[in-house]
């Protein structure tokens, strides 16, 4: 044997006595060298923060000093994204050995009881989950912006009347104010299901060991509360074995992409040249290359066709889990979560768009008024009409308003002001007598009025909108406490932790781990491992 492959040798085996050579070339080049570098750059932080909770455990245990708790705690502060590197022959291209290792050679003096009782199975569950953890908190930031600008927006165009669609034709008179309540609304419903989503993912893994808990009498609840969690997660096998949150996280990105592909859709629709409802500042148009005519809006394709990864990368992570046991398999743990970045990443890169195509939309108003008043949009008032100030039997009043709105059209006649002599001559045909069929007409095509006449809670009467608006204001201000009280936890427990451990408290801790910033990404590239 060579020198080089005694030395290689030795340090695997000081790592285990099982094994006695590091992973092959091919298996480090193509699963864990790229796996390593992925952590390196977005759990690292969250690796360094659970060996410090669990340094400050050993030293509560008194099974270190608390200099040595301090100088382990020390060395770990000077952990980055950079500073570890995936080597076979000294640390199996595993992010935890590397950790373990230049910690060691930073010591003064080796401390014997570090690491006792200990396994990766709950230190990768537990970094998995923070990692998932904190970039769930940073896009339910980016959706709250998302729904700040649909708000705003409502707020200022709630009296603009706009034909309102279904089944794909124009149905009645609504403002895009109500549109823009209706897509706060589902940004409010994500929103609830997020933070329930967060809640139920909150518990730490920590202490769980590989599968059945540890010997030593680690107080759970201290490490759960360190490291921002709400509580501990009760079953040692549950910690180990589930990632469910990553299913669960990626299902809600999933069920909201559906919904924004149809917002999307809409505007889409409206920014056709047939529509012309809406228009987007040059910066965020296209041009096209052969016909100089056309103002094209791709960034609205970019964002529709977005939305359909969502749903891809949720069915990676549920197909990567079924079929599995339930234990701690890196099949589970590693392999079905490949794209569970890349769901963050694309929801989050969508959602940005979208706000910032809301926060430059403007509405054309007199288009859509004139839209609104070449339909027959008043053809339901028509007839309750009818039937509430004429009598006319309900059924009856809809076979006079649709027979009349026939005629009408085949005559080219506009809705307003219409023909009262039509009016009655179909109601006659139904043995009805009408006293002031011009007055029926005017108020049932009237656009304003078919604002103005809606009377129930949630219509796109302006008031109404208002009035909803308002409700949607205070949910969003109580939904951005409660994330606000969230990541005050993360931050609390990292303070708790350095005070634990004697280390100064960082100024302007902001409660990010390293290589991430306050929004929940990186800013780094997309494609990783």
């Amino acid at each position: 044997m060579t020198s080089e492959e005694d030395r290689r040798d030795g340090r695997v085996a000081a790592l285990s006595g099982r094994i006695g050579s590091g992973p092959s070339e091919l298996l480090h080049e193509e699963v864990l060298d790229p796996q390593f570098r992925f952590e390196s750059r977005h759990l690292i932080g969250h690796y360094v923060a659970i060996e410090k909770v669990l340094a400050a455990e050993y030293a509560r245990m008194e099974l270190l000093t608390a200099d040595e708790a301090r100088a382990i705690g020390a060395r770990l502060d000077g952990v980055g994204t950079d500073t570890l590197t995936a080597r076979p022959d000294a640390n199996m291209s595993d992010i935890a050995f590397a950790l373990e290792r230049h910690v060691e050679e930073g010591l003064e003096r080796p401390v014997a009881r570090w690491h006792v009782d200990r396994s990766r199975n709950d230190l990768q569950s537990c970094a998995q989950l923070m990692f998932g953890r904190s970039r769930l908190a940073g896009f339910a930031t980016a959706l709250l912006d998302f729904g700040t600008a649909a708000h705003r927006l409502a707020e200022a165009t709630r009296e603009l009347p706009m034909p309102g669609y279904t089944h794909f034709q124009a149905a009645q008179v609504i403002t895009p104010g109500f549109y823009l309540a209706a897509v706060g609304e589902q940004v409010l419903h994500t929103q609830r299901r997020l933070l329930a989503t967060y809640d139920g993912l909150d518990a730490c893994p920590l202490g769980a060991g590989a599968m059945a808990g540890q010997e030593l009498p680690w107080d759970r609840d201290r490490m759960a509360r360190l490291l921002g969690f709400a509580r501990p997660q009760s079953s040692a096998l549950t910690a180990v074995a589930s990632r469910r949150w990553s299913a669960e996280v990626t299902a809600e990105l999933s069920l909201l992409g559906a919904a924004l592909s149809r917002f999307a859709t809409d505007l889409l629709t409206w920014g056709s040249s047939e529509y012309g409802f809406i228009k987007l500042p040059d910066e965020l148009s296209g041009i096209s290359s052969a016909m100089p005519q056309k103002k094209n809006y791709p960034v609205l394709e970019r964002i529709r066709g977005r939305t359909a990864h969502l749903g891809a990368f949720h069915l990676d992570v549920l197909l990567g889990q079924r079929n599995t046991p339930f234990c701690n398999l890196v099949e589970v743990s590693k392999e079905a979560g490949t794209h569970v970045l890349a769901a963050f990443d694309s929801a989050h890169g969508t959602v940005r768009l979208f706000t910032e195509v809301l926060r430059r939309l403007t509405f054309r108003a007199e288009r859509m008024r004139q839209a609104c008043e070449r339909e027959f949009l008043g053809g339901f008032a028509l007839a309750n009409s009818l039937t509430l100030t004429a009598g006319v039997p309900w059924r009856t009043a809809q076979v006079i308003a649709g027979r009349y709105i026939v005629l009408a059209s085949a005559a080219g006649l506009a809705p307003a002001p219409g023909d009262p002599s039509l009016l009655v001559g179909t109601a006659a045909e139904k043995g009805i007598a009408l006293t002031d069929p011009a007055a029926l007409l005017a108020d049932a095509f009237d656009v304003g009025r078919g604002l103005e006449r809606m009377a129930s809670d949630g219509s796109a009467h302006p008031e109404a909108v208002r009035r909803l608006l308002r409700d949607q204001g205070e949910e969003y201000d109580r939904l951005g406490a409660e994330w606000a009280r969230r990541a005050a936890a993360v931050r609390a427990g990292a303070d708790e932790t350095d005070r634990a451990l004697g280390l100064p408290v960082r100024p302007g801790h902001e409660g990010t781990e390293r290589g991430e910033r306050s929004d929940g990404t990186d800013g780094g590239e997309r494609r990783e491992r």
